[in-house]
């Protein structure tokens, strides 16, 4: 799975459903995907050609699987949805509308039969009171009760008629709902048939690893810690620079360190998210450039890393980030959220147990910027919690960015008094951004010594 699709539903997740996401831990990195060929992109230059055959094959089953396990929970959730919406075949619908029309249609046949046949017996007894009423006279007043009687009696059976049709109607309706649920829930056991296939595909391609020998998971640790800093508005349609500096703060030199970015763009409330698909960075596109390479390089959400290379223990990479906000955006809040890992030569590696985290205004072109708001200090997990704001670009004034830990082990966001959304995507979302990036990244395994 693409790392920049598990970080949007991460943070989807942590939007819709933050208590979840934020009691996980980093459990959630202790699960992680198996090592697909993006994982294991490194090992299998190692791999003979059987072997890489047999890793092509499992990775196959394996896509397969998920893809099969995604198609029944889509069509499962298609069936439920029209199970809702009473979407039960047109020939079922449109009789069920047909019947309770035509009930509709002879009742009011019917009170007008009943009315006609009142005023035809009151005439008549008007009339058979009236002397100078003639014989014919009489005759044509009974006759029209007569008539009218007679189409009191065709009006009812009319009713009964409708009253039948009307019940064979519901009786099919209520029969297709059955046969929609019991669909519904023979694909919830074809679901649970395909997970258990997914679940296999994932122990065989672990397994093919294991056999492999000499292979040693990634860990989650301190070793690159991340600082972001940033401007505090952003305006429709522009770009702004963030600063990110990414440090080693092991024992000793890293050999391949590389950063993940993620920005969003937060609705204003729980509602306006789609949990299947977050889309929450659609409005934004960025660029990164460093000294080692100066050229402004786009970061493709889906899969890119920011490639800092190797840093030097106690050293450090700066890194500027250029923002761009799609005309397109609606006026809001964004938050834009880091963290790092690395590999070495002699086979460690290992996810970043940290994160940074800054806030901005998305404005419209004119707009005044808002007074800010003070925060309440927030405690500090670390002597890294902030550092100097870069010098404003593009007339944007910079606020100071943060770095933080998971929230399972003590991090917490200040309060900013925006919305009720932002906290809680803040800190659930910071903690998806480093668990979604493990859950891909601890499921790389390197030899030992390649």
């Amino acid at each position: 799975m693409k790392i920049r699709r598990i970080l949007a539903t991460a943070v989807a997740a942590a939007v819709t459903t933050p208590v979840v996401l934020l009691s996980a831990g980093p459990a959630f990195a202790d699960t992680p995907k198996p090592a697909t060929s993006k994982g294991a992109a490194a090992q299998q230059d190692d791999l003979d050609g059987p072997d890489f055959e047999e890793l092509e094959r499992l990775e196959a089953a394996y896509a397969a699987a998920e893809q099969k396990v995604e198609d029944l929970t889509e069509q499962r959730e298609r069936l439920k949805n029209d199970l809702r919406a009473g979407n039960l075949g047109k020939e079922v619908v449109d009789e069920l509308a047909a019947a309770e029309q035509a009930v509709a249609d002879a009742a009011e046949r019917k009170t007008a039969a009943d009315t006609a046949l009142t005023v035809a017996k009151d005439a008549l007894t008007a009339i058979e009171a009236d002397p100078a009423a003639t014989p014919e006279q009489k005759t044509a007043a009974a006759e029209a009760v007569t008539t009218a009687e007679t189409e009191v009696e065709e009006a009812a059976g009319a009713v009964t008629d409708a009253d039948e049709r009307l019940d064979k109607a519901k009786t099919a309706w209520d029969d297709a709902r059955v046969a929609l649920s019991t669909k519904i829930g023979l694909l919830a056991e074809d679901i649970k048939a395909a997970e258990q296939e997914l679940a296999d595909a994932e122990a065989a391609v672990d397994a093919f690893w294991e056999d492999k020998g000499d292979f040693e998971e990634c860990v989650e640790d301190g070793a690159v810690r991340s600082t972001l800093t940033g401007p505090k508005t952003i305006t429709i349609g522009s770009s702004a620079n963030f600063s990110l500096t990414v440090k080693n703060t092991s024992d000793r030199d890293l050999d391949s360190v590389r950063s993940y970015l993620f920005a969003a763009q937060l609705p204003e409330s729980w509602e306006d998210i789609d949990e299947e698909h977050p889309d929450l960075d659609r409005y934004f596109d960025i660029d990164w450039k460093t000294a080692a390479n100066p050229k402004w390089t786009e970061l493709d959400f889906q899969d890119d890393a920011i490639e800092l290379g190797a840093i030097g223990k106690g050293g450090k990479v700066d890194v500027t980030l250029r923002l761009t906000v799609d005309e397109d955006a609606p006026a809001g809040e964004g938050i834009a959220f880091t963290t790092g890992e690395y590999e070495n030569e002699d086979g460690s590696c290992g996810i970043s147990e940290q994160y940074a985290e800054v806030e901005f205004d998305i404005v419209e072109p004119g707009a005044e910027p808002e007074p800010e708001e003070t925060a309440s200090p927030s405690p500090s997990p670390s002597p890294s919690t902030s550092a100097p704001a870069p010098a404003a670009t593009s007339g944007h004034t910079p606020q100071g960015g943060s770095s933080h830990i998971p929230v399972a082990t003590g991090g917490e966001l200040a309060a900013t008094g925006s919305s009720d959304v932002l906290p809680q995507v803040a800190a659930a979302a910071g903690a998806a951004l480093v668990l979604g990036a493990g859950a891909v990244f601890v499921a790389r395994r390197r030899k030992v010594n390649a």
